[in-house]
């Protein structure tokens, strides 16, 4: 049996691949590939207005924003956003490779104010007591940080336009989305597969800059054609809303809290009490979806023995970032805890037979 514990794209909920597969081969029997109808027909219409109103559903997202599905990824993102909203000056909270190039790209657009960083630790903390400023056009976060093992965990009172970045943590856990102007993210990690990007953006916040937008880049643009101003990315948006689906039935974004917790604990507990394994990323700043972990120094060599070891006990995708080293175990909602309980095993059984 394979442990997925890929970063991203990820491991996804059987049923939405297996469904997905089926209307690949023929959608709710009309005949024809899921792959092959007109993203203007009734047929998949009902799809993407599903989606929608399932995403609103299970994250509880309030009248006055539209949930927008958009191709290019959250890097695109990161161009559009400041390209929609900055202004005069954006401020951002840098915590990790991606929070650093929505900054670059935002630059292009205005002033751009770095509040906080983590840099100084190779972002293995989220910084704490920094100062908003108060005449920015937003507040920029990436909540999740997949690289470095860190994450928000709550949402933060915020004195302008909070935007979040929530590619790897989307619907791991509760979320009041009145806190926030904008979220954002890439679907690979807990939505469905690479290709689509979900944009949750409120209304009234868009059409106060004075630069011409490009159509294709303006926000408004999709909220007026539904996000079918060109043809959307069909397959993704069908696993995604399949993924919605399965979401709902196992009881909603509080009860993936609930396992997601039950996951992260199992594992990091694990790695605390370990002779040979120890955490990267502060106690306080731990992230639920990406665990990194390292071999303390006495241990070091041992690393491409455990990758082997873990590989023949089924374990994928374990080996961390490069600019980390060690270990990432990534436990997106999908990833049964199962699969966690194997790895803790897995460790268990090396650091017997190596310490």
């Amino acid at each position: 049996m394979k442990h997925n514990f890929n970063a991203g794209p990820s491991i996804l909920p059987r049923i939405a691949i297996e469904n997905t597969a089926k209307a690949i081969l023929d959608l709710n029997g009309i005949g024809l590939s899921l792959l092959e109808i007109s993203h203007r027909s009734k047929d998949f219409q009902a799809v993407i207005d599903e989606a929608v109103a399932l995403f609103k559903e299970v994250l509880g997202i309030p009248e006055g924003y539209q949930v927008l599905f958009l191709g290019g990824g959250a890097s695109m993102q990161f161009c559009m956003l400041p390209y929609n909203l900055l202004g005069k000056k954006a401020a951002y909270l840098e915590t990790g490779v991606w929070a650093k190039k929505a900054q670059k790209e935002a630059k292009l657009f205005g002033e751009v104010v770095t509040v906080a960083s983590s840099a100084d630790k190779n972002y293995s903390y989220i910084p704490k007591g920094f100062t908003i400023p108060s005449d920015a056009d937003y507040f920029h976060i990436t909540t999740n940080n997949t690289i470095y093992g860190t994450e928000i965990h709550t949402d933060m009172d915020c004195p302008v336009n909070l935007i979040a970045d929530m590619s790897s943590d989307i619907l791991s856990r509760p979320v009041d989305v009145s806190k926030y102007a904008m979220i954002y993210g890439g679907a690979q990690k807990n939505l469905g597969p690479a290709g689509v990007t979900f944009v949750i953006v409120r209304e009234d916040i868009l059409g106060k800059v004075e630069r011409a937008i490009p159509t294709m880049l303006d926000y408004r643009t999709h909220i007026k054609e539904g996000s079918m101003f060109n043809t959307p990315p069909v397959l993704p948006i069908f696993t995604l809303n399949e993924t919605l689906k399965w979401l709902k039935a196992l009881g909603g974004v509080k009860k993936m809290y609930e396992m997601n917790k039950a996951k992260a604990n199992l594992l990091y507990n694990a790695i605390d009490n370990s002779k040979m394994f120890v955490g990267t990323a502060e106690k306080d700043s731990r992230s639920l979806m990406n665990i990194c972990f390292v071999m303390k120094d006495a241990y070091k060599d041992k690393e491409e023995a455990f990758m082997e070891f873990a590989k023949k006990r089924g374990m994928v995708g374990i080996k961390g970032h490069r600019s980390v080293g060690g270990f990432r175990a990534s436990t997106y909602n999908a990833l049964p805890i199962e699969s966690v309980k194997a790895l803790v095993d897995c460790m268990a059984d090396f650091e017997k037979e190596n310490a």
